[in-house]
């Protein structure tokens, strides 16, 4: 057998190769991952909850979920572990920023009025709101009388009597 025959099987092999030694080295450090859990710590499972870990057993671990909300699972259902500043962000909503100081966009516009008056004090004139918009009762009565109208349209006619 010439070298040449044997190099696509030599290729195949070392592929082979690569690959389960760049899992395996993935997979080892999901478990160092998951022995670095520790009571107290923000973890998300692989189904996408987020919980904080409360107890950390050989192979099980105990998460807050919520107030009174225990849930055990085991340990190699935890997908990531967390940062403190990441698990604050993600569930509580909590932007630690070195911005905090700058101005904060309110969220209602009363702020922005520039009145110490709360925003129910200002509307609560007695004038009607007006949308722009007529109804037939509050048109104002023309000059003209009735009549006068009714020439400016043609009629309408079904045809007449000297189409037949």
């Amino acid at each position: 057998m010439s070298l040449l025959t044997l190099l696509p099987f030599i290729v195949l092999i070392g592929a082979m190769f690569l690959m389960t030694r760049s899992a395996k080295k993935k997979q080892q450090e999901a478990i160092e991952m998951r022995n670095q859990m520790q009571p107290g710590s923000g973890v998300r499972t692989i189904g996408g909850m987020y919980a904080t870990v409360k107890e950390v057993n050989e192979d099980t671990v105990l998460l807050d979920a919520g107030p009174g909300v225990d849930l055990m699972f085991a340990k190699n259902a935890i997908g990531a572990v967390l940062s403190d500043d990441e698990y604050n962000r993600i569930v509580h909503g909590i932007e630690h920023d070195l911005k905090s100081d700058a101005d904060v966009v309110p969220d209602d516009a009363s702020s922005l009025t520039g009145t110490d008056e709360p925003a129910d004090a200002a509307v609560s004139d007695d004038k009607p709101v007006d949308f722009g918009k007529k109804d037939a009762a509050d048109e104002p009565v023309a000059d003209e009388p009735a009549d006068a109208k009714a020439d400016e349209q043609p009629k309408k006619t079904d045809g007449g009597s000297e189409a037949k």
